[in-house]
């Protein structure tokens, strides 16, 4: 006989089931009185509750840096795994995956990845674009295609390697956590963290975006420097879900990634059973649409880190482990200077995406859905279109409008799987968007 439970209240915040913040102190509670006051680990909970601590950093990191949260469940999570059974996810890759027989030196585009017949949930349906650094050593990043059909039943996954950073395209979800339950659509994003237990739902479909999955130092808002204390991504439009608990007995599986290698363990209840919790260690959501851009008002075109959401750190001042940057609707008023991104080689890889619209620096080829990888020191740049357009435009405020694109960008090179450069549409005639640029120099003086 199955029982099934799933409660939850909205304790405080500006919208139900969720509260807002980044990387603040919450407390939330699914039932009255269920959260202890005044002590983390009472000799007795109430409810007949475990209290457990998850800690996403060293205990003895520093204050500002350390993140744990205290939870009180139905039962402590050492029941919620059992003897583990090695299983294949083909697609799903971690670094080090350096092929031999790949070349990641280049510039690569490719069409959207599109969906398959088959049924894929969000963990089944992972497809790894590119790897950079080392999953053991816990620095780099992977990129990832997500393709969705199919919603996880009676099924949960946590990464013990890395956090996840998911960025929707098509369709929708709903990952159902330990610390609540968030709802995720286009034009939002959502971090889950490392040993976070979850399972997803398709709530809209078939549902394809894009994943980056952190292996480093968690993301962080930036520091804003001289821009001061607003703009960019603002800290009260981070949403983060209030308690909620399935007390569910029936058979499930657990998938666990740990050090690049996916295993499944069965247990006779859900995971899902934290009633109340308080920390600063929880998954979050965020609207792109909420994000404050800054630009140059005068001349010149400021470098992409203006547009900087989130960066994980990488123990190098000024130098992250991954940056995710936010290419979104702006308005486009420098005065006699050339506006698309310039022609640059850069000691960062960089991988984007297309969420929507068109991209100004590629106005063709460059679908919603569709990727792009310049790996470090290879240049880049607008292309003939592009560049004759904006050497050639009538410079008055310009809306750049219906646009939403992304950057993963990494320290690391970012090294193609075999699924990238076989399976996945990859535009073989990419590099060719530059070959129409011409030699305009003639040795006489003047603009040419």
């Amino acid at each position: 006989m199955t029982r099934d439970i799933t409660r939850a209240r909205d304790s405080m915040g500006t919208e139900p089931g969720y509260m807002p913040g980044f990387g603040n102190d919450f407390e939330t509670e699914a039932l009255p009185g269920a959260l202890p006051q005044g002590q983390n680990s009472p000799q007795k909970c109430a409810y007949g509750l475990y209290a457990e601590q998850l800690s996403g950093t060293a205990f003895t990191a520093p204050r500002g840096q350390n993140e744990r949260t205290w939870c009180y469940r139905i039962r402590p999570s050492v029941k919620h795994v059992g003897r583990f059974e090695r299983i294949d996810m083909p697609y799903w890759k971690s670094a080090p995956h350096v092929r031999d027989d790949v070349i990641s030196l280049g510039q690569y585009r490719w069409d959207p990845v599109p969906h398959s017949d088959a049924p894929l949930t969000f963990v089944t349906g992972m497809r790894t674009m590119t790897t950079a650094g080392d999953v053991n050593t816990q620095v780099g990043m992977a990129a990832h295609v997500y393709l969705a059909t199919a919603s996880m039943q009676a099924e949960y996954f946590y990464s013990a390697d890395s956090e996840l950073l998911v960025v929707p395209q098509e369709g929708a979800l709903r990952f159902h956590t330990e610390l609540g339950t968030i709802d995720l659509a286009p034009r939002e994003i959502a971090i889950l963290p490392r040993g976070l237990v979850y399972r997803v739902e398709v709530t809209s479909g078939p549902a394809r975006g894009f994943v980056c999955e952190n292996y480093g130092q968690t993301f962080d808002l930036p520091g804003r420097g001289p821009i001061g204390a607003n703009c960019m991504a603002n800290p009260r439009d981070f949403k983060t879900p209030v308690a909620a608990f399935e007390d569910r007995e029936t058979p499930s599986s657990v998938i666990v990634k740990w050090c690049g290698q996916f295993h499944r363990t069965e247990i006779g209840h859900s995971p899902l059973d934290v009633v109340a919790w308080h920390g600063n260690y929880a998954p979050v959501k965020y609207d792109l649409t909420t994000y404050s851009p800054v630009g140059a008002i005068l001349f010149d075109h400021p470098d992409p880190s203006i547009f900087t959401v989130l960066t994980a750190p990488s123990g190098q001042e000024g130098t992250a482990n991954i940056d995710f940057v936010l290419f979104r609707e702006r308005w486009m008023v420098a005065e006699h200077s050339f506006r698309p991104p310039w022609y640059h080689k850069n000691i960062m890889s960089e991988l984007m995406g297309n969420i929507y619209g068109q991209y100004d620096a590629k106005p063709q080829g460059f679908a919603p859905g569709g990727i792009s990888l310049h790996n470090m020191m290879l240049p880049h740049g607008p292309d003939r279109d592009a560049f004759e357009g904006a050497s050639n435009a009538m410079l008055k405020p310009e809306k750049l409008d219906n646009t939403m694109s992304f950057m993963f960008e990494t320290r690391f090179p970012q090294h193609l799987t075999e699924f990238a450069a076989r399976e996945a549409p990859l535009q073989d005639d990419y590099a060719e968007c530059w070959n129409g640029l011409e030699k305009k120099f003639d040795g006489t003086p003047g603009v040419k």
